[in-house]
């Protein structure tokens, strides 16, 4: 069992579910760091479309993870990520990348590396607690965090919640790349049961201040309790 040197908030879900923009606005509200363990998986697949790489090939996409010098800043008010001194925090979020960075996560190298330096950033020097989102973070990562959250909604609130993000989406389109993403990211883990442990936050019916609200709530009650 791990003893984290401060309070570590690990939260999963699937795609369109809020969890960055939720436990982004958790870890403002606790005065907490904030971790995008995404941006990682993410700068690997922008890494990989520079140089070419195919994605198909697993030995290729898990070199890149020797080659990554990447920062994921933790400040909830300025997540900057950077690839070898480049800035490449919007272009990470392009739909090019978006399209791959299921393959990068799909393999096992490259999970295991980047598991091993999340664990390194949860437990290093800094602010009282620090809120992190993304796959395994609840069961692999962190299975030991003060407080695992599996933040869920609705396939069909999650879809309007994407589409407001992608302007000039269609809903069928949006509900397509929502399905896919759920489809490829269950062949690496199962993100839509909670695991023993894991607090489920159903945002279906509540509003982003409402479910930013609930998490704060279960962070401070473990706090209370503990």
């Amino acid at each position: 069992m791990t003893r984290w040197s401060r309070t570590v908030v690990a939260v999963d879900g699937p795609a369109g579910s809020g969890k960055s923009s939720v436990s982004r606005a958790a870890a403002r509200a606790l005065g907490f760091e904030f971790l995008d363990t995404g941006a990682a998986y993410r700068a690997i697949a922008w890494l990989g479309l520079e140089r070419g790489v195919d994605f198909d090939d697993s030995s290729a996409v898990a070199a890149l993870v020797d080659e990554l010098d990447e920062r994921v800043t933790t400040d909830p008010d300025d997540v900057r990520v950077t690839v070898g001194g480049v800035d490449v925090t919007d272009a990470i979020r392009e739909p090019r990348v978006t399209s791959v960075v299921s393959a990068v996560a799909r393999v096992p190298q490259v999970r295991e590396r980047l598991n091993e330096h999340f664990r390194e950033r949860l437990d290093a020097p800094g602010l009282p607690g620090i809120v992190a989102e993304g796959r395994d973070i609840t069961t692999v990562v962190a299975p030991d965090a003060s407080v695992r959250v599996l933040l869920t909604a609705d396939e069909s609130v999650r879809v309007q919640r994407r589409r407001a993000e992608l302007s000039g989406a269609s809903t069928a389109d949006v509900t397509r790349l929502v399905v896919e993403r759920d489809r490829k990211d269950a062949q690496v883990v199962d993100f839509m049961t909670a695991a023993e442990g894991v607090t489920t936050l159903d945002s279906t019916s509540l509003s982003f201040e409402e479910t930013v609200d609930a998490m704060v709530a279960l962070v401070r009650e473990a706090a209370a309790g503990a």
